[in-house]
């Protein structure tokens, strides 16, 4: 419930606080005083987008303040907890007081309070749904839209629907995800069976090549060696000659070496200071002995290389490439594909059966879809026939005694996210006529008392702690109004509810009378709204009735309409603080 709105340089309202708390509350006032302003201001409090046009000409900026009694515990306490929020103690252990607040700068810009705590514009949208349903003409027009009334026939079917509904949207998700996935692979199985074909032919190609690591390197060194061969022999046997040139008597180093160490070892018996060096030269002939035997070692490998051993390197070389040159741009590349192609070619050849798994599911998915579609229908076209009884007994209430709203709930060709059903309200509005809907048969007054009526029927299963009516009674008056009062003091009975009317018959029924009226500059001050109680209510009920205040006939009548409220136990005004 709100207990009280503090509004700053808002629109025309310079500053004004409004002071509500339970039941009805209707605020009226001359044309262009501002009194929709009220419902602009609590549309901020509840998250509504704002701008700079908001801001009173010539203000810096908008400040929007609200006082709720919230539940202690509850949805709407742990989100603002959440939020990082305080809330106040009411001094009810049930109840407890929640500031809300919104700022909007002239430049646009603007801030939310929670709690006292800044906090995202969004979670004051998220209160706002828990904690007031605001109606305007645009919702009067909007109940003409086949989702508003699918909301507004759900709201009043309760948990059943709730409970059908969510079961039926999980198996529908479930069937929008199969037939999604399903597609896919279906589209892509050509591209895939070609994939898997390649990838086949791919890796016995590379199975039957059997690469190795490096070794394209090992073949390019061996290739080398192998085109170089007489190259190689000149030089390994002319490198031979000089080390041991066993067929020649030419001098060469191991013969060298060998004359070298016969005349030191004849010297050294004359100094044994040589007997080291002579034991090195040895050791230098020894290792030129071996590096001779290595060489003819090495000359007579040359021998048996050739052109054979070439060719096949070759031919080995240009097998590799052309795995390269498709598999690669390198051999590792080549590896890896034949390291990873295995569980690819497995992955592919799977698909076949996911296709023909997720064909089962769909088919499986699809049928629990209509079953749970029509359990939602059978609970729907239960509540709709509630829901139509009930409306039109309200409709009767509300001057409108031959008039019966007529819920249909009808079956529609596809499935969507909300079921499979096409709902529509339709309005008789007297005996003998052919129900219409309400977007083409309805006027502005019947659509007033339509929504009015359902939301009476609606709080009734679907409690709603604050309803706000902006101008619901236009286009109505005379007995109509009168009822329009009387049912919106019904209402009131449940929940908080305020009214912005023109209309002295709603207003009759308040129990708490604000009017807004302008100052001599055209703005809205603190002291231009009052909590009216006495003679004062009286005026303010002659003025909407005659235009004249002090009108003797319009305070008769004025006089007449609060008695006829306090007759039906509605409409006693709060006495003013």
């Amino acid at each position: 419930m709100i207990e009280e709105i503090e509004i700053t340089d808002l629109g025309v309202i310079a500053d004004a606080t409004l002071p509500l708390g339970p039941g009805f509350t209707a605020v009226t006032g001359e044309t262009g005083a501002g009194k929709t302003m009220v419902v602009t201001a609590l549309g901020l409090l509840l998250g509504a987008r704002s701008d700079s046009g908001v801001v009173r000409a010539g203000q810096k900026q908008t400040v929007v303040q609200g006082r709720w009694l919230v539940p202690g515990d509850g949805a709407v306490a742990d989100r603002v907890r959440e939020a990082g929020g305080d809330l106040d103690d009411a001094g009810d252990t049930t109840a407890a007081e929640l500031l809300l607040g919104r700022i909007v700068t002239a430049e646009g810009r603007g801030r939310a309070i929670v709690g006292g705590r800044t906090a995202p514009v969004g979670i004051l949208g998220e209160l706002g749904e828990q904690l007031v349903v605001v109606h305007g003409q645009s919702d009067q027009i909007r109940l003409r839209s086949a989702p508003a009334q699918r909301d507004a026939l759900d709201r009043f079917a309760g948990a059943p629907v709730v409970v059908a509904l969510e079961r039926y949207q999980e198996r529908y998700q479930q069937l929008i995800a199969d037939r999604a996935e399903l597609d896919q692979l279906t589209s892509e199985r050509d591209a895939r069976l070609a994939e898997a074909e390649r990838l086949r032919a791919a890796l016995a190609e590379i199975e039957d090549a059997d690469p190795q690591p490096g070794e394209e390197d090992e073949l390019a060194e061996r290739a080398d060696r192998l085109t170089n061969l007489e190259e190689l022999r000149l030089s390994a046997a002319g490198a031979r000659e000089l080390v041991s040139a066993e067929l020649s008597e030419e001098s060469d180093v191991v013969g060298l070496l060998e004359q070298a160490k016969r005349q030191l070892e004849r010297a050294a018996v004359h100094d044994t200071s040589l007997a080291a060096i002579t034991e090195n030269v040895a050791n230098a002939s020894y290792l030129a002995a071996e590096i001779a035997a290595e060489l003819s070692t090495y000359l007579a490998g040359l021998d048996e290389d050739g052109a054979h051993e070439l060719s096949i390197v070759q031919e080995r070389r240009a097998q590799l490439g052309t795995l390269t040159r498709k598999y690669g741009p390198s051999l590792d590349d080549v590896l890896a594909l034949q390291e990873t192609g295995g569980s690819r070619l497995l992955e592919l050849d799977g698909d076949s059966d996911r296709i023909t798994q997720l064909e089962a599911d769909v088919d499986r998915v699809a049928a629990e879809v209509a079953t749970a579609a029509a359990a939602l229908s059978e609970v729907r076209t239960a509540a709709a026939a509630r829901l139509s009884d009930a409306a039109t007994v309200e409709l009767r209430s509300l001057a409108m005694a031959d008039a019966a709203l007529v819920v249909e709930v009808s079956e529609r060709d596809d499935y969507t996210l909300h079921g499979r059903d096409n709902i529509a309200f339709l309005l008789r509005p007297h005996g003998g006529a052919e129900p219409r809907a309400l977007g083409k048969g309805a006027s502005g007054g019947e659509l007033s008392r339509v929504m009015l009526a359902l939301e009476v029927v609606i709080a009734g299963a679907d409690p709603v702690p604050t309803f706000v009516f902006d101008e619901v009674d236009a286009g109505v008056g005379g007995a109509a109004a009168i009822e329009i009062g009387r049912r919106l003091a019904a209402l009131a009975e449940r929940s908080q509810v305020i009214v912005v009317t023109h209309l002295a018959q709603v207003a009759a029924f308040a129990n708490n009378h604000l009017s807004v009226v302008k100052s001599g500059d055209g703005s809205v001050t603190a002291s231009s709204v009052r909590q009216l109680v006495g003679a004062d209510r009286e005026a303010e009920m002659a003025r909407l009735l005659s235009g004249l205040a002090e009108s003797d006939s319009g305070l008769a009548h004025a006089r007449e309409l609060l008695e006829l409220a306090a007759e039906s136990g509605l409409g006693v005004a709060r006495t003013a603080p």
